[in-house]
Order: structure tokens, then sequence, then C-alpha cells
């Protein structure tokens, strides 16, 4: 096999292009994407041009669709290389030759995470929307917020460490309890369950594309979130902000109004004083519409399989919803576009 990584045609390449192959969501995606912004974006922040073992890098471009095709298809680093060697499909989309030699799991890690540097992440998101918004999918009229909770990577098990140093004789032993090397992920009791992990905050368009979000330990409270995913969003004037009671607080409300944009937080009945009809009414109006947030974290967690986190902490566990994120507004807008 050749060792250089090629991007041109061949004769094989000519060939497969020809052959009549089962058609898949991602021979649409080229209709609604135009990949030379993200290709500018990508070179502008990652300057690498020789892999580790002194080749020519893969082109940047091609390493981030092969991200793309390991959410589609739920694989590991390591199962997305063995795809590349079999599936033409997943080379075609790549954008790599089928000589070239196929990116290894370790340089598939290694890309990953020079994306988290200057939250490139975000910034490959707002272009892709852009383009989207550009094509009418995605209709900035105003955002769904609502929160989740990720399970951390790693089950935590309580670990009890006796510090017998320095102690007096008759002195109790210090105690250090730990309970996971995701030592960012932290505890949250939710009804009569905990949960050990990260709380993502996520907001959607009215019809349920994704359009911001980020990622706090899941102690974090909901409330307090709803400034932090607002401010990022650069909706228009006017815009709804649609939410359930959880985000209810005059600091919320006073905020959407500073802003001008419109107040659709649920109401919240307070100790002695119901709701009344219209607020009742009003609260069943934004149900109505707020669901569709809900439905974007039921196809995350289970097509995407992000009711648990792939990597540790905070960042990298953002980044992952990043990606998520992408690959679904994507393949959601390549599916309505067929």
């Amino acid at each position: 096999m050749s060792e250089h990584i090629t991007t041109g045609k061949g004769f094989a390449e000519i060939a497969l292009e020809n052959r009549k192959t089962k058609r898949t969501f991602l021979d649409d995606i080229s209709k609604i994407i135009d990949w030379r912004p993200v290709e500018k974006l990508l070179k502008r922040h990652y300057k690498r041009v020789q892999s580790a073992d002194g080749r020519p890098a893969y082109p940047a471009l091609s390493m981030f669709k092969i991200l793309l095709l390991q959410r589609w298809y739920t694989l590991s680093d390591e199962g997305i290389e063995e795809a590349m060697y079999d599936r033409i499909s997943f080379v075609r989309f790549s954008g790599l030759s089928i000589s070239s030699v196929v990116p290894d799991s370790t340089t598939i890690c290694r890309f990953r995470n020079e994306i988290i540097k200057g939250e490139l992440y975000k910034k490959v998101l707002k272009e892709l929307n852009r383009q989207l918004e550009h094509k009418g999918i995605i209709v900035k009229q105003g955002a769904i917020v609502d929160a989740t909770i990720i399970d951390s990577s790693r089950r935590p098990r309580k670990v009890v460490n006796v510090m017998d140093e320095d102690r007096s004789e008759g002195e109790e032993p210090k105690v250090d309890i730990s309970y996971s090397s995701d030592v960012e992920a932290k505890w949250l009791r939710k009804g009569n369950k905990p949960y050990y992990g990260y709380k993502l905050s996520m907001s959607t368009d009215m019809d349920g594309f994704i359009i911001g979000g980020h990622m706090t330990p899941a102690n974090e409270s909901d409330t307090k979130q709803l400034k932090r995913v607002v401010e990022e969003l650069d909706l228009p004037g006017r815009a709804l902000i649609l939410a359930d009671k959880g985000y209810s607080s005059k600091a919320n409300r006073d905020m959407i109004k500073e802003n001008g944009y419109t107040d659709m937080i649920m109401h919240k009945a307070s100790r002695g004083k119901e709701l009344s009809y219209w607020e009742k009414l009003f609260n069943r109006a934004v149900s109505s519409i707020r669901f569709k947030v809900e439905r974007s974290f039921g196809t995350l967690k289970r097509q995407y399989r992000f009711n648990r986190a792939r990597y540790l902490g905070v960042v990298k566990t953002e980044m992952e919803f990043y990606l998520n994120a992408m690959a679904f507004n994507i393949k959601r807008a390549a599916l309505l576009v067929t």
C-alpha cells in the first residue's frame, strides 16, 4: 500500500464512483454543506503539516469528516480505523483516496484533541449552522433551553484512603474519600436517583436543531445557566426564549427583558399561590413547543450514545457534545432534503 496520503482521483476512484452502491444520507450532505469554509476554518487553527512518523499530515477536513462518521455510526477510534479500510462510502465521504494510508486510532485521537484549542469545535458548529440558517433549515425565531444529565465515563467507586502520616498516638486517622478518576464530574440527586457526571445545558431552534450549549459538573443549578446559554446564541431582537419552570426566576426574566427578547419561561406556582387560568394556559402553549428540545436530547442519547461521556473532564465532554451536535444537525438536514 502506498505510504503517501493522497486525495486525488485515480483509476480506482473513478471506477468506484461509477459503481452502483446503496444510497445513504452521506450522498446528500454535499447538497446542503459547502465544506470550503469549514476547511478554511480548520486549516486556520490546525497547523500540523507532518505526522508523528514524518509523513505528510492528513488533510484537516478529511480528519474532521472521520470524526463525524465516528458519531453517525457510534464507532470507537479503533472501530472507525477498521471501518475506513472496509467501507467504500466512508472513504468517499472523507475525501481520502482509496490508495491512502488510513489514519490510525492514535492519529484520530490526536486530531480530536487539537480541535479543543481555541474552542475550534464551537466555531465549526457556528459555521455549519450559519449555512443551514442561510438555506432556511435552521430558523432562529427563538431558542428552547433545557438541561440533561450526562453520566461520567468512569463508574464511581468509593475509595477510602486512611492517612496515617503524622498521626499522634490515640488520634483518629484522617480519611480521604474519592469516587472516580474523573475528578471534574460531580454528584447530583434527582428524585430518588443519584447521578455522577455532567450537566448539559442546551438550546435548539423551534424545530429541534441544536444551536448551542455548554457543559458543567452535574451539581450546577439549571437556573443559573440560562444567561450563559442565551448570550452565546446571537439571537435577533424579540426572539422567543422558551424554558420550563425550573428556569423561572426574577434574574432570568430580567435578563431576557434587558436583551430585548420575549420571555416564554413557564410559570411556577409558589407556596400558598396557585397558578391562574391564564398562567396554566400559557404553560400548556409553551409545552406544546418545548418538547422538541427533549426530543433532541432523546436522539443524542439513543442514536449517538451520549447518555454517557466517552472522555474525562468538562472540556472534553463539551467538545464531544459539539461533535454530536454537528453530526445531529447535518444528518437531520440531509434527510430533510431527500
